[in-house]
């Protein structure tokens, strides 16, 4: 038996998916030529033809099909769909099915044909053809409709990632000296902080370049500072990297070869290639400035294996001591300086626990794990391009083979903390809840602030590998967020509480409420349905209530227009009732005026409390300076809340669900309740200026003199990283 091929488009032909199901032919989606794409089953080709050829399989066609004004087509104008959903529903007053007493032929041709028609799909969801209805609900229960819808979605679905996966490939990165199947890549963060949006174009990269060239990806910890690293973290790294769909092939440690490094160092001493220094730290940044040698640069082999020996075993005199590379005190590159690589360290580490008194420089271990993990390509942000010349000594001077290094820029932002020290007070400090606060760059708190793991990798993956240093607005990501969530976020409505309106409804065929279902979304009927309530009594916002004329005709969403009749305003001039005069016939387009409500609370239809927040930037300060006060450019005021009254659907929510309050915006489910036990949103940025705006007045700028920059390194980079017993 033959598949049956169809093309994947907006609106397919769910007869013939039907007609298949119902006789266990299988379906093979066509998911690159689109519209232009043709249906075929064997020799037979076009979709009538197809739809013909089905039928002649199927039992049940004795059963004729209800009689009808015109045919059902997906481009049927609204009063066709009208008419005949009208006689579908007078037909099953008295009947189940349509094919007799149980679902068969008719049934799935009249449920396909509904299926692909969105007027039909809209209309048969509104109240007045019960009958019609009912038979609906139930048919989309049964097995062969299931199968015909989960067919299509899947194959959505897997069109999707197909179009992910040429998003990802679009990203033009060549790596020299690459042979497929032989590229190792890693991604090393230190286990002293939660990931941020900054880490994660390395790990994106890597992941990708691994996949790209069939490679191997390895998850590397750098715990070489036991002062600053938890394993908390590390499992929190693990998480975060799983949460955003990356994937490596092995987790390695730094810690897991700490006797190998010693031994290499051991090496580096004998070779005449490192020193011991017991020189204060703040001096030993001086003489590097000055290009000046240390005063035991020349110590003897043996001295320098004895001073070693006792830094390593914690003695009293060996606490004193760091081991120094012995490379150029006066080359033009700062970090080649003869830089601190090796130091004591008091604590225990979180692996290894205090077995180790004294643990290697990132500089030292980087190079020396690289080779024993056996990378090939080491990809790093460009703002330690001026420690490519050490990291290649290192590999030179310990005789190891060449690991070529790939720059990138690193992803940085206006208005955001990204240093790990920085965040970390911002937590101790209560200035934020936890590393998952919705105002955090972190992971976790962008995830908590709306953005979808989808929207994240394709903002990372669309600034590519580009090496050029910009600090970004935030505008962009949360642009391409939006593009993921609005097809399927689900719309509800929110009323403001602060001086809400009572609205009376004349016109209405009953004085008691009317439960009707209505789409979550109007463009997506996949994602669901709502239960709203039509009511004499309402309530909307003020703001929209002051702008009322008399006599004016407003839209009410999804209900209809209406004459504003009356309004009861306050001595302050507030409205405090209004009464509105439904006019169902009127013209929604003609209407400047579409506003959101809800029927008033009673014990049979209450509504549920929530607070939408809507949040600033933690700093005011567009770009953080090292030698910014961190304290001085605190933003006072960082959330904003609004009490309001929702249907009350929004109380089957989950945390980080995330939905539309229509005209107010997108907002995510935070999962949480204040202290009065309303549900707490989070408003999510859109792209738009209004939304990613700093609402609080911006730090005044520093007037900077110049050559008084601190911490100079020259032209050629950064201040190498300090060290407790010796500066480098």
């Amino acid at each position: 038996m033959p598949d049956i091929v169809l093309p994947l488009v907006q609106t397919p032909p769910f007869s013939i998916i039907a007609l298949a199901a119902l006789q266990g032919i299988p379906v093979t989606w066509d998911t690159q030529s689109g519209e232009q794409g043709q249906t075929t089953y064997g020799d037979v080709v076009g979709a009538e033809s197809v739809r013909a050829e089905l039928e002649k399989g199927v039992d049940g066609k004795e059963v004729p099909l209800p009689p009808l004004p015109t045919l059902l087509a997906s481009t049927s104008s609204f009063q066709d769909v009208s008419a005949v959903l009208d006689a579908l529903d007078d037909y099953l007053a008295y009947r189940t099915y349509f094919a007799g007493p149980k679902f068969g032929f008719g049934d799935a041709t009249i449920w396909g044909t509904i299926r692909g028609n969105n007027s039909a799909i809209g209309s048969i969801k509104k109240p007045g053809r019960p009958h019609l209805q009912r038979w609906f609900n139930h048919v989309e229960t049964l097995d062969v409709p299931k199968a015909a819808l989960e067919s299509y979605r899947q194959a959505k679905s897997e069109m999707e990632k197909g179009k992910k996966t040429k998003r990802l490939e679009s990203v033009d990165v060549v790596l020299p000296n690459a042979v497929k199947g032989k590229v190792v890549v890693r991604f090393a963060p230190e286990p002293s902080g939660y990931l941020h949006i900054g880490h994660l174009k390395a790990a994106i990269l890597n992941r990708y370049l691994a996949d790209q060239y069939q490679g191997k990806f390895i998850l590397r910890f750098d715990d070489t500072n036991p002062l600053k690293e938890e394993g908390e973290f590390e499992e929190a790294i693990q998480e975060d990297l799983k949460m955003i769909d990356i994937s490596f092939d092995k987790i390695v440690h730094t810690s897991d070869h700490f006797d190998k490094i010693q031994a290499y160092t051991e090496q580096l001493i004998k070779q005449g290639d490192a020193f011991m220094d017991d020189t204060e730290g703040e001096t030993v940044k001086e003489q590097r400035r000055a290009m000046i040698p240390s005063k035991n640069r020349d110590l003897s082999v043996e001295e320098n294996l004895a001073k070693f020996k006792e830094m390593c075993e914690g003695t009293e005199e060996g606490k004193r001591w760091s081991l120094r590379a012995k490379i150029d005190y006066q080359h033009k590159n700062g970090t080649l300086r003869d830089p601190v690589i090796y130091r004591y360290v008091e604590g225990s580490h979180h692996v290894t626990g205090t077995k180790y008194k004294a643990y290697p420089m990132y500089d030292l271990a980087c190079p020396i794990i690289d080779h024993l993990d056996g990378v090939t390509h080491a990809l790093r942000a460009n703002e330690y391009w001026a420690r490519h010349e050490q990291y290649q000594w290192f590999l030179k001077t310990l005789g190891f083979a060449n690991i070529e290094i790939f720059d990138f820029s690193r992803v940085d932002f206006v208005y955001t903390v990204l240093s790990k020290r920085k965040l970390k007070y911002l937590v101790e400090n209560n200035v934020v809840k936890g590393w998952d606060d919705p105002r955090f760059p972190t992971v976790r708190g962008i995830r908590s602030r709306g953005m979808t793991v989808q929207g994240l990798k394709n903002y990372i993956l669309g600034q590519g590998a580009s090496q050029q240093a910009v600090q970004l607005e935030w505008d962009g990501i949360w642009t391409v967020n939006k593009k993921v969530i609005d097809p399927v976020a689900p719309r509800y409505w929110a009323i403001a509480e602060d001086k809400m309106v009572t609205v009376n409804v004349i016109g209405r065929d009953t004085e008691e409420p009317e439960v009707v279902n209505k789409p979550l979304h109007k463009k997506n009927p996949d994602v669901g349905e709502k239960k709203m309530v039509f009511a004499s009594k309402l309530i909307m916002e003020q703001e929209d209530a002051k702008t009322f004329g008399d006599n004016e005709e407003i839209t009410a969403m999804d209900w209809g227009n209406a004459f504003v009749t009356s309004k009861v305003i306050t001595p302050s001039g507030d409205v405090s009732s209004l009464t509105i005069t439904l006019h169902l016939a009127g013209d929604f387009k003609k209407t400047s005026k579409k506003v959101t409500w809800l029927a008033a609370p009673t014990d049979s239809n209450p509504l549920v409390p929530v607070v939408l927040i809507e949040y600033d930037y933690l700093i005011t300060k567009k770009k953080l300076e090292e030698d910014d006060s961190l304290p001085e450019i605190l933003n006072t005021k960082t959330e904003y809340r609004t009490t309001a009254l929702a249907s009350k659907e929004v109380e089957g929510l989950k945390k980080w669900d995330i939905i539309q309050f229509e005209r107010k915006g997108f907002y995510i489910c935070q999962g949480t309740k204040d202290n009065e036990g309303r549900m707490e949103f989070g408003f999510i940025p859109d792209g738009r200026a209004a939304t990613v705006a700093l609402k609080a007045e911006p730090a005044k700028e520093k007037i900077k003199v110049p050559g008084t920059a601190k911490g100079s390194w020259g032209k050629l980079g950064p201040k190498p990283a300090s060290s407790p017993a010796a500066a480098p």
